[in-house]
Order: structure tokens, then C-alpha cells, then sequence
């Protein structure tokens, strides 16, 4: 008996962990996505200096560039340097 309630037991942990483990990853991607769209603005803000090209980051272009990525902020180097 002892041991049928310690493997129910490691089953149950194992699927809790499972469960939140998901929402952790995908929130530890975003990140990734979030800091990687910051170091590439911040490349195009210093080279793109010589051709008047800015793109400011704010919570908008930071949302942009972390769902959709590198895609993301070559979208918003198009839309900023159209307008």
C-alpha cells in the first residue's frame, strides 16, 4: 500500500510539473524574443545614425518585437522609415 501511494504520488508531480512547466517556457521565450529585438533596435538606433533612421523603444516596439522577433523589428525599421 505504501507504494502504490508513492508512485500516485511521483505520477501526480510529474503531471503538476508538466502543467506549469508550459506557461514557464513560454513566458522564458518571450524574454528571449523581448531582449533579442532590444539588442537588435539598439543595433539598427547606432548604425542606422548615418542614414536618419531611428526606431524608439517603447512598450509598443518592445510587445513588436517580442511576439513576431527578428521579423518583428524588421517590420519596424519598414514602418518607421515609410513614415
Amino acid at each position: 500500500m505504501e507504494y502504490f501511494i508513492l508512485v500516485v504520488t511521483i505520477i501526480a508531480v510529474i503531471i503538476v510539473a508538466k502543467i506549469f512547466s508550459w506557461p514557464f517556457k513560454k513566458i522564458l521565450k518571450l524574454l528571449l524574443n523581448i531582449a533579442i529585438g532590444l539588442i537588435l533596435i539598439l543595433i539598427v538606433n547606432n548604425f542606422g545614425v548615418k542614414i536618419g533612421l531611428h526606431v524608439p523603444f517603447n512598450k509598443v516596439t518592445a510587445l513588436v518585437s517580442g511576439t513576431l522577433g527578428i521579423p518583428g523589428v524588421i517590420c519596424l525599421i519598414i514602418l518607421n522609415y515609410i513614415f
